[in-house]
């Protein structure tokens, strides 16, 4: 049985796992710990049970503490490859109540980054990470950057850095954040992170789809390096699968669903898989668009959009069935649901997300593909125990 496997279950059955196994020490540890111990060779004593050993592999499992923490698409794939969370922040309490559901026995404090004071991890932490609020900086709306108080929740990230000084950080981020200003705002926040040459910060476009996800959805990852490891971070080769949607849209479980008001249905059954407002009659895109808006071009592809089986589903928003970036189900003629919205994005469905409707899509659209954050704690994770 995989580490993942370990982690579909309660600390409860775990522990009857390490009795089974005569595996000794499990008293006391959390779910993670107990992961540990099932899933690490050297620790199933076979003759002469050595419990220091049994804590040591334990305790030298690589760290991370995530900020903007979001519901756990990020932290879902650095534990899903071992990595052990000592801390995760996230402002919003809904989004709390998701991740403390599913990181069973992880510490996980609400409130603002800001109010944080990592100094007492100093020398603990392997990875300091987050998704720092990007609003300021997507593309989908105006690009303030610094200008807006969510910008400047990068220079408190940095802030962080130097109070725990972990052997790494990474920063997932909009494309935008990359062009805004023409470049500066970037170049200022890579001076930033490099803090004097304490670290050396590296950044790349990934996209979702190259790492099994059924996802076009690109974002850039920032990595900064301790300058006292001496030598360069590459980030994950590119899967080579590739996964759509004809391959998670299968056998969904139920759930909630947004709805389209019945004069919608009578324009979206005339889009085709893969199609848009283009594909419309005249009169339907005349009176649909407006004639403001058909003059003008019409806008991006999203209006009107259905999704294909045999593609990866285009970028998923907080919401499937906003006029500029609609995600209508590929055959059927409706929003996809909440579940469908979790399978593109690569959670088990297992994992249950707090709130209402629209919260629920919130937090699985603005959230990191698990597959993604997983293909890139691999890399980082091969990074810190390679010489």
């Amino acid at each position: 049985m995989s580490s993942i496997d370990y982690l579909q279950k309660t600390v409860k059955e775990l522990i009857a796992l390490c009795k089974e196994r005569n595996i000794k020490g499990y008293s006391g540890k959390g779910k993670y710990d107990l992961t540990l111990l099932l899933s690490t060779p050297s620790v199933v004593p076979t003759v002469v049970p050595v419990v220091n050993s049994v804590v040591h592999a334990a305790s030298t499992a690589s760290t991370f503490i995530e900020v903007c923490a979001g519901c756990g698409g990020l932290s879902s794939g650095f534990i899903k490859a071992g990595f052990k969370p000592l801390l995760i922040n996230e402002l919003e309490k809904t989004f709390c109540k998701t991740l403390s559901h599913n990181h069973e026995g992880v510490n996980v404090q609400s409130g603002s980054m800001t109010d944080l004071d990592l100094v007492e991890y100093k020398g603990r932490v392997d990875i300091l990470q987050g998704g720092v609020p990007c609003q300021a900086f997507s593309q989908a709306g105006e690009r303030r950057g610094l200008e807006d108080p969510r910008g400047k929740l990068i220079i408190q990230f940095n802030k962080l850095i130097n109070d725990c000084e972990p052997k790494m950080f990474l920063v997932e981020n909009v494309k935008g954040l990359i062009t805004h200003e023409k470049g500066a705002t970037f170049k200022s926040i890579i001076k930033l992170f490099e803090n004097d040459g304490k670290y050396r910060v590296c950044y790349k476009v990934l996209n979702a789809k190259d790492y099994d996800v059924p996802q076009k959805r690109e974002r850039v990852i920032i990595i900064g390096v301790l300058n006292t490891i001496q030598k360069e971070f590459t980030y994950p080769e590119k899967s080579k699968n590739v996964v759509v949607l004809k391959d998670v849209l299968v056998n969904v479980p139920p759930s909630c669903g947004a709805k389209y008001p019945e004069s919608k249905v009578k324009v979206m059954e005339l889009v085709p898989q893969g199609g848009c407002w283009v594909d419309l009659p005249k009169d339907i895109q005349k009176s649909y668009m407006g004639e403001k808006s058909l003059a003008a071009g019409g806008g991006k592809r999203g209006i009107a959009s259905r999704l294909s089986m045999n593609e990866p589903s285009l970028t998923l928003t907080t919401s499937p069935c906003q006029k500029q970036t609609e995600r209508c189900h590929p055959i059927e003629t409706r929003p996809l649901t909440v579940r469908e919205y979790a399978r593109i994005q690569t959670f088990p469905d297992s994992y249950v997300f707090s709130g209402s409707m629209g919260n629920q899509y919130k937090q699985i659209g603005n959230a990191v593909p698990v597959n993604m954050a997983y293909a890139i704690a691999l890399q980082v994770k091969q990074f810190l125990e390679t010489p």
